[in-house]
C-alpha cells in the first residue's frame, strides 16, 4: 500500500513579516532585517518543525515605498547558502529572474546551493513583472509579456540542459590512472532559441538531486501553461476554496497535456495566518495591525497589484464594482493578482480602507484569523478537498508568527497524520515527494545502447 497522502509546507519568508504594518509592531524585527544570523534563527524554526523548506521573493528593483516599509535588500541566493550552513534537512528555495539573468551564471548560482546544501536547493523561475528593472540593466524597456515568457521557455530549457551536460557517472575519481572525469559523458549542449544561445557543457557535476527543483508563481494564462510543462511547485494565491479547486484542476490538466502526472507538481496556495488562544483575540491581533497600515502605502501597493489607482476616492467611501469589471474568472485568467482584488470587491463590498486592510496582510494572499484548530482545519479542508498539495506559510509578523505556527498549528496536522513528524530524507525532492530526473544525455545514451 502508498503512504498516506501528506502536506507541504514552506516558510515564506519576508523580513519583517508578511502584513505591510508588521515592521512597526513591537513583535517584529526590523532591525535584523540584514543580520544573518537572524535568517539562520527562522530557518532552524522551520526545520525543527520539519516544514519543507523556507523560500525567498526576490526582484532586481527596489519596489518598496521606504518612507513607510523596511525594505528586504539581501541576495537570496547567498542568503539561503547561509541558512544551509545552519541547517541539515531544511529545502532553500529562491525567486531568480529569467529575464535579468543569463543561463550559465544563474545555472551556477543554483548548482552550488544544490551542492553546499547536499541536495536542498529550488529556483521559482519569474520573468519579473515591473518595469522598474529595466533601467538597472541599460534596457530603455521592459520586455512585454508575451516576450519573458518566450525568453523564459528558452532560459529553463537552457539551465537544465547545462545541469544535465555532466552525466551522473561522469566522475571516475581514478587515482591510480590519474583519470578524474571521462569527458565523453560531459556534454556541450548547443543550445539555439529565439532569445539565448549557450553552448556547454556545464563547468560542474550534476548535483545531489539531479537538478534543483523547479518553481513557479505566475498565475496568468501563459504563466500556467509554462507551469504546466516546467513547474514542480507552483506558488499562488487564492481567497476562496472554490476558486483554488479551479485553479489546482487546471494546472493538474494541463501538466498531464506534457505528459507529466499530477503527482509531479505540488500546487501550493500561500496562507497568512493570525494566531491566538481565542478566535476573537485572533482577529483583535488582526485589527492591531491593521491598524498599524499607512493609507499611502497601501495605495501604491493597489496600484502595483492592480493597474488601478484609487486615490480619488475617500478612505471611507465604497470601492466601485465596476472599477475591477472585466477582471475575468479563475479559469480563464490574465492578470491573477487584479482578479483576487476584483472578487474582494464583488463578494465584501467594501470601503477603500477597507479594502486597503484587506490587502495589508499578505498581498492578495489569503488571510485567516482563528486559534490554531481553526487554522488547522482550514488548511486540511483546502488539502483533502482538491484545492492544494500544501501551503506557502506567510506569518504577518516575523519571527513570532512562524513560532506560533511551529508551535501550535503544526503538532495539530502531525497529530491528524497530514504532516510528518520526521524528515524522511535529506533532499527538497525528497520532502515534496518527487523524483530525482535522469540526465537527458544519460537516457538518450541508454536508448543508443
Amino acid at each position: 500500500m502508498s503512504a498516506p497522502r501528506q502536506l507541504s509546507l514552506n516558510a515564506f519568508i519576508y523580513p519583517s513579516g508578511h502584513h505591510e504594518a508588521a515592521w512597526r509592531h513591537p513583535d517584529s524585527r526590523p532591525d535584523r532585517i540584514y543580520d544573518v544570523s537572524y535568517y539562520q534563527e527562522i530557518g532552524r524554526t522551520a526545520e525543527a518543525a520539519k516544514l519543507d523548506a523556507v523560500f525567498f521573493a526576490d526582484g532586481p528593483a527596489l519596489r518598496t515605498d521606504v518612507r513607510h516599509n523596511a525594505a528586504p535588500g539581501l541576495e537570496p541566493i547567498t542568503l539561503l547558502t547561509a541558512i544551509a550552513a545552519a541547517t541539515t534537512h531544511l529545502g532553500l528555495i529562491a525567486t531568480a529572474s529569467t529575464t535579468y539573468y543569463e543561463p550559465y551564471n544563474l545555472a551556477r548560482l543554483f548548482s552550488s546551493l544544490d551542492h553546499i546544501s547536499g541536495g536542498r536547493a529550488g529556483w521559482n523561475i519569474v520573468t519579473t513583472g515591473t518595469d522598474l528593472a529595466a533601467a538597472n540593466f541599460g534596457l530603455d524597456r521592459h520586455p512585454d509579456h508575451a516576450e519573458r515568457y518566450a525568453r523564459a521557455r528558452e532560459f529553463v530549457d537552457a539551465v537544465v540542459a547545462l545541469w544535465d551536460s555532466w552525466e551522473d557517472d561522469a566522475i571516475l575519481l581514478d587515482r591510480a590512472a590519474g583519470v578524474y572525469a571521462d569527458p565523453d559523458r560531459i556534454h556541450p549542449i548547443d543550445f539555439v532559441g529565439e532569445h539565448l544561445r549557450v553552448r556547454g557543457p556545464f563547468n560542474a557535476a550534476r548535483t545531489p538531486q539531479g537538478h534543483p527543483v523547479l518553481v513557479q508563481a505566475g498565475a496568468s494564462n501563459e504563466g500556467r501553461a509554462f507551469a504546466g510543462k516546467y513547474a514542480e511547485a507552483i506558488f499562488t494565491a487564492h481567497q476562496r476554496l472554490s476558486d483554488a479547486q479551479a485553479f489546482y484542476a487546471d494546472i493538474k490538466g494541463k501538466a498531464a497535456e506534457y505528459g507529466r502526472t499530477a503527482e509531479q507538481v505540488k500546487i501550493l496556495p500561500g496562507i497568512s495566518p493570525f494566531i491566538a488562544d481565542t478566535e476573537a483575540a485572533a482577529l483583535r491581533l488582526e485589527r492591531d495591525f491593521n491598524e498599524l497600515t499607512v493609507p499611502e502605502y497601501g495605495l501604491g501597493q493597489l496600484e502595483s497589484i492592480t493597474g488601478t489607482s484609487l486615490r480619488s476616492l475617500a478612505l471611507d467611501e465604497p470601492v466601485p464594482v465596476e472599477t475591477f469589471a472585466g477582471a475575468g474568472d479563475v479559469t480563464d485568467n490574465a492578470r491573477s493578482r487584479l482578479q483576487v482584488v476584483a472578487g474582494i470587491v464583488e463578494r465584501e463590498r467594501p470601503t477603500l480602507r477597507g479594502l486597503l486592510h484587506r490587502l495589508a496582510g499578505a498581498r492578495g494572499h489569503r488571510v485567516f484569523a482563528g486559534t490554531p484548530e481553526q487554522v488547522a482545519d482550514t488548511i486540511e479542508e483546502w488539502f483533502t478537498q482538491g484545492a492544494a498539495d500544501g501551503f506557502n506559510v506567510m506569518p504577518p509578523y516575523y519571527p513570532g508568527g512562524l513560532e506560533i505556527f511551529a508551535e501550535t498549528v503544526v503538532p495539530i496536522l502531525q497529530e491528524r497524520g497530514l504532516f510528518r513528524t520526521e524528515y524522511s530524507g535529506t533532499t527538497l525532492r525528497d520532502h515534496f515527494g518527487l523524483t530525482r530526473p535522469e540526465s537527458r544525455f544519460a537516457r538518450s545514451a541508454t536508448l543508443a545502447g
